[in-house]
């Protein structure tokens, strides 16, 4: 019985030791904007012409993403953290499930990656926070 009792205490508080360590990827700034870090990566080009979540024709020349994190038709400030470029995009699809598992926060056509300058990387550390709509 002691035994039981043992272990039943050190599997609560091994739970609630773990549970402290796990990083968090989001972040909520002092004017209330969420704050997104995690990886980016691109459309593939044989995906243009592909219907996206909003119900739009995806085009990798236009200023649009994928994400899980954001609201659809939100617009959002995308910062590439390793050479401080940033764009504005509107997310317009949501990325697969597996995509989140590799630490992938936003999904970028290829527009907005070559604005961010890592085409020839592949993948970018980023920093993503919501936006209002910009003005042309």
């Amino acid at each position: 019985m002691k035994l039981l009792i043992t272990l039943l205490v050190f599997f609560i508080f091994y739970k609630d030791v773990t549970a402290q360590q796990k990083p968090k990827k989001t972040k909520t700034t002092s004017i209330d904007k969420r704050i997104v870090e995690g990886n980016a990566s691109f459309y593939s080009t044989n995906l243009t012409g592909t219907i996206t979540a909003t119900g739009e024709t995806f085009n990798n020349n236009e200023m649009t993403a994928a994400s899980n994190s954001f609201k659809l038709r939100t617009w959002v400030k995308v910062i590439n953290l390793s050479n401080n470029k940033s764009v504005i995009v509107r997310i317009t699809d949501r990325m697969h499930k597996r995509m989140a598992k590799k630490g992938r926060v936003i999904d970028l056509s290829r527009a907005a990656a070559k604005k961010l300058n890592f085409i020839k990387k592949g993948v970018t550390t980023v920093q993503v926070y919501e936006v209002a709509k910009p003005v042309n």
